[in-house]
């Protein structure tokens, strides 16, 4: 996945594995910025999804948009 791609998506969430790719970096680290808080996640018993704008508003501004809504570890 790319950032266009991530744009023009009507997925509301994305998974570690798509952010990786769309980072370029291995999973984990991912999964590391999820815990560090720096990445909005949310928690769905024991999946974990990255909301999709949110996500784009860190891309764009490098704050997450809307935080009261995103649940984090």
């Amino acid at each position: 996945m790319d950032l266009e791609q991530l744009r023009h998506s009507k997925a509301a969430t994305i998974t570690r594995a798509d952010a990786a790719e769309l980072f370029s970096c291995d999973p984990r680290t991912i999964t590391a910025g999820i815990r560090a808080g720096t990445i909005p996640a949310i928690h769905i018993g024991r999946r974990v999804v990255i909301p999709r704008e949110p996500l784009l508003a860190l891309l764009t501004t490098g704050t997450v948009a809307a935080p009261d809504l995103v649940l984090r570890t």
